[in-house]
């Protein structure tokens, strides 16, 4: 298996301020080959507003590519290379020639998504020029392990033309773990090291795990109040809401900088402060994310089913409403606003990531499965109960039960992951079942809710 560690470097200021040049030059060559590879599609692309056979044609010219931008390397470290609008001279020979290679990879893929576009060809942005504040990192290939300190504080990994860096060992490296590649990344903080590592001692993960209703775990994603995640256990997760609690700070950090003067030196200390901050929210999410994972492993499930969400629409303004005028109509995008602002800070994204690598660590497997209907269906009978957002439990006198929102739908994303969810179709606008597979689970669901304490108010006197 392969996977990355992440430690804190602590570089001397010489190997600070050839970090700071080498990213330079990276940064530079990135942006020069972006800009080969736009200025070529200027100058030979068809306008549909135009002749072609009355206007000019340019001299068609190379279509810049990755093996061509590679080969321009030898011809610019034979001099130094000035950049125009500053007039600073760069030295190519200065950077290790893998890097440097990387950095063409780094452009080929940024551009081949920009071609491809998304599964409905439909393209995203350009990719964008890099100041120093976005190109932040560098590949290395050769580094090896020097030496390491006494007691394991400090590990030593030596790299090309810098030498050996002194990196913070706070977490021990797996007994026979190969070095394979190495990154270097400049943050708010610091500058950090992450070390690409193989072990063969940790196998490839197999997936011959059979789901049954004893081993598997549904799971629902709640945005409501203080809970994360619900699950067919009965059990909720709480939620952490990093930037919610930042967002007052990150206000007052952004109106100090914005009535300073841009590039001063004022502005700059704000700035490095207000990226400090983003960086504290960010970890905290992080660190919650791995907590939240570690939390569902520890219930010893085999198979995570989930939501397969799309984050993407979730998170997607409402479309304008205008009058036969042409006026703006009230859209309802001030909630929404707020909803997209919590789906952001909750990252379910980044969870079922950071989920699927430490089960597949663990020998668990992680399967995302169609949410439909899955919060609307009472998971024990074939009624649709909570069809509006606002109905958050249902007593049921039937069965004299308390049916929570949120746990309800973990008990069908579970039943959806088995192929035991019914199967329902629209008629007239309303949900329909066609095809109900609830009393094969019947027992195992009432089990599980009747489990649950029940609250006195619904108790009888």
């Amino acid at each position: 298996m392969i996977y990355n560690y992440q430690y804190r470097l602590n570089p001397t200021t010489e190997q600070k301020l050839v970090l700071n040049d080498w990213l330079r030059i990276c940064q530079y060559w990135y942006n020069r080959q972006l800009g080969e590879r736009f200025d070529w599609w200027e100058q030979n692309r068809s306008y549909t507003d135009r002749c072609l056979l009355v206007c000019h044609l340019p001299e068609l010219k190379d279509k810049p590519e990755f093996y061509g931008q590679k080969k321009q390397l030898p011809v610019i470290k034979q001099d130094l290379v000035s950049v125009s609008w500053s007039g600073e001279l760069l030295d190519f020979n200065l950077v290790p020639s893998q890097t440097l290679q990387e950095v063409c990879k780094r452009v080929k893929l940024a551009f081949d998504r920009f071609i491809a576009g998304d599964k409905n060809g439909k393209r995203s942005g350009k990719p964008r020029f890099k100041n120093t504040a976005r190109f932040r990192s560098m590949v290395f290939e050769g580094a090896k392990f020097h030496s390491c300190s006494v007691g394991g504080k400090w590990l030593y990994v030596s790299l090309p033309k810098i030498g050996v860096l002194n990196v913070r060992h706070h977490r021990p490296i797996p007994d026979g773990a190969v070095l394979k590649q190495t990154q270097i990344v400049k943050k708010a903080d610091g500058w950090y090291i992450n070390l690409r590592l193989q072990d063969d001692s940790v196998p490839d993960f197999q997936f011959d795990i059979i789901p049954s209703w004893n081993n598997s775990l549904g799971m629902d994603a709640v945005l409501h109040e203080d809970d994360y995640l619900a699950t067919s256990e009965g059990f909720k997760l709480p939620s952490l809401k990093s930037f919610r609690s930042a967002q007052g700070k990150l206000a007052c950090f952004s109106k100090r900088k914005s009535a300073k003067k841009k590039g001063s030196k004022s502005r700059r200390k704000l700035a490095k402060s207000e990226a400090k901050l983003h960086q504290q929210i960010a970890r905290a999410r992080k660190d919650h994310s791995y907590n939240t994972a570690h939390v569902l492993l520890k219930t010893g499930k085999k198979v995570f089913f989930h939501e397969k969400l799309n984050l993407t629409g979730l998170s997607r303004r409402n479309k304008a409403k205008q009058d036969d005028e042409g006026k703006y109509l009230p859209n309802g995008q001030s909630a929404k606003s707020g909803l997209n602002k919590s789906w952001a800070d909750a990252a379910f994204g980044q969870f079922f990531n950071i989920l699927k690598f430490k089960a597949e660590k663990a020998g668990a497997l992680v399967i995302p499965v169609n949410p439909q209907y899955t919060s609307q269906l009472l998971p024990y009978k074939d009624e649709f109960v909570f069809t509006d957002c606002g109905i958050r439990e249902y007593w049921d006198e039937e069965y004299q039960l308390l049916i929570d929102r949120d746990i309800s739908a973990g008990l069908n994303v579970k039943r959806v992951g088995l192929d035991l969810f019914p199967t329902i179709i629209r008629r007239k606008g309303n949900p329909v079942v066609v095809a109900s597979a609830t009393n094969s689970t019947l027992k195992e669901v009432l089990s599980t809710l009747r489990g649950l304490e029940k609250p006195a108010l619904y108790s009888k006197s």
